[in-house]
């Protein structure tokens, strides 16, 4: 039997937390004009290996704007209409039409949605969204970019939180160690001996 799981659990928990990559967790402004995929710069944002799962969030609130009315989306781009609420950041009354589908935009060999979050490693480009988990297709920086052919009536800017999502071997590298931890504290436990009278 295993005599002593102590030492071994801990050495499992302390490996996928290193593997999990807490550190590569950030947040990144991207600005529909400065960060636009016709006459702008991809923002420079994590170093990613290929295969590895990239997790993005950001608020369906946070909004840019590709031009004049109805031309308000969020990641996810133009692709159907919007109506402003009074929780967007749109600056527009409630209940106005503040967006709708204006197609796609083909550039670098991607056809996406106006407006829509794009990523770049390693110059190939693949939509990403305002929120989701996708895997890395290459190994470098992770650029991203609002994906528009005229930066020229852009402005506003979203902001995205981006993480490595560490990979289901971690998380099962982690469970065995905190079992294994479990296990060896409980059998470390002095046995209480019982007195009967």
């Amino acid at each position: 039997m295993l005599r002593n799981l102590l030492p071994f659990g801990i050495a499992l928990v302390s490996a996928s937390l290193l593997y999990a990559n807490p550190a590569e967790a950030a947040t990144f402004l991207v600005d529909s004009a400065a960060n636009s995929s016709t006459g702008g710069a991809g923002l420079a944002t994590i170093e990613v290996a290929a295969g590895q799962r990239i997790q993005i969030n950001s608020s369906t609130n946070d909004l840019w704007s590709l031009g004049a009315l109805p031309r308000f989306s969020d990641g996810n781009g133009l692709v159907g209409d919007r109506f402003a609420t009074a929780l967007d950041d749109s600056g527009q009354a409630v209940g106005t039409r503040i967006g709708r589908s204006f197609g796609r935009w083909t550039q670098n060999g991607l056809s996406a949605p106006f407006g829509i979050l794009v990523g770049e490693i390693d110059g190939v480009y693949r939509p990403l969204g305002a929120n989701g988990v996708h895997t890395a297709w290459g190994t470098g920086t992770l650029k991203l970019y609002n994906w528009d052919n005229n930066r020229g009536d852009n402005s506003g800017a979203i902001s995205f939180a981006l993480a490595i999502v560490p990979e289901p071997a971690t998380w099962a590298m982690l469970i065995a160690g905190f079992t294994l931890i479990g296990t060896g504290l409980r059998r470390r436990q002095p046995r209480i001996a019982s007195t009967h009278n």
